[in-house]
């Protein structure tokens, strides 16, 4: 049995002429939070609508929960949940009747609906506005109902889409806390995000998606380790920030590069060090990286 939840193998996708995935490997292992980063149109979005089985690949071999993706696509379907980027939920139901509908379709007799809606609303902290209409819900409790919904069946495998688009700190922080619950309950999560703090704070391990290739992967602090051992950070007179420079960290590097600076930039220009975060990692890794000035 292997220790990976999902299996990648150079998966290759393309629409028309347009190549968006271009070889994808990738091994998540059982029981870890793994997120994929990646800027606007990487491709994120289409690895997890294949993996869903909502897309077919063109090429390459994936492996979920052990059952190869093309040959036993129903036993993949059974080992897997998904959470899209916009809660599918009914606004006219209650998060009660949303719940006990999405049961009741899975199979369950109404007193199991019954017995798991209350689970699930109790764990998502819901039962207090459970027989209010979903239309009257804020973002973070529609998002929150939406995951509730994906988990109605367990499943070993969860596929979280940008889990937290359009959430305020509150909500997106009370969905971390729920998404550690999950992955200590031994759920694989697989999940995409545009917020590169969300992925520090989750993920065992992290890949990057660019131009439909992975440019890295690793732990949050081996792709740190990666940028360098110090970001020199310079900012103009309204500190604004103008750029970020990777350096070694030591005296004698820093101080090279202050010599070189002090040619270019205004005298009013602030400088300063800081250890390098996943915002670091991800302008290096990407074609959004900012360009060096010395």
């Amino acid at each position: 049995m292997s220790n990976y939840a999902v299996e990648i193998r150079q998966l290759r996708k393309s629409f028309g002429h347009q190549t968006v995935l271009d070889g994808i490997d990738l091994s998540v292992p059982q029981g870890n939070v793994f997120a994929l980063l990646g800027p606007n149109g990487a491709g994120k979005t289409t690895l997890i609508h294949i993996l869903s089985t909502l897309v077919t690949p063109d090429a390459g071999s994936v492996r979920i929960n052990g059952f190869d993706l093309r040959h036993h696509k129903q036993e993949v379907q059974q080992s897997i949940s998904l959470t899209g980027q916009f809660a599918a939920v009914d606004d006219v139901l209650t998060a009660e009747e949303n719940l006990r509908m999405i049961c009741r379709l899975s199979g369950l007799s109404a007193a199991e609906a019954g017995r798991r809606t209350a689970e699930l609303l109790e764990h998502f902290d819901l039962a207090a506005a459970a027989g209010k209409r979903v239309k009257t819900y804020s973002g973070g409790m529609k998002r929150r109902l939406d995951l509730a919904i994906s988990l109605v069946v367990p499943r070993p495998v969860l596929f979280l889409d940008e889990p937290t688009t359009g959430l305020d700190t509150r909500s997106r922080r009370a969905l971390w806390d729920i998404i550690l619950q999950l992955k200590s309950q031994g759920i694989t999560i697989l999940l995409t995000t545009q917020y590169l703090e969300e992925a520090d704070q989750l993920a065992d391990r992290i890949a990057v998606l660019d131009g439909g290739r992975i440019v890295a992967e690793g732990s949050p602090a081996e792709l740190k380790t990666r940028v360098g051992g110090e970001m020199l950070e310079l900012r103009d007179a309204r500190d604004e920030l103008i750029h970020r420079i990777p350096t070694s960290g030591s005296i004698g590097d820093v101080a090279h590069t202050l010599q070189e600076l002090i040619r270019l930039l205004p005298n009013e220009t602030r400088v300063s060090l800081h250890r390098p975060n996943m915002d670091d990692v991800f302008l290096s890794l990407t074609d959004k990286k900012m360009e060096g000035i010395v």
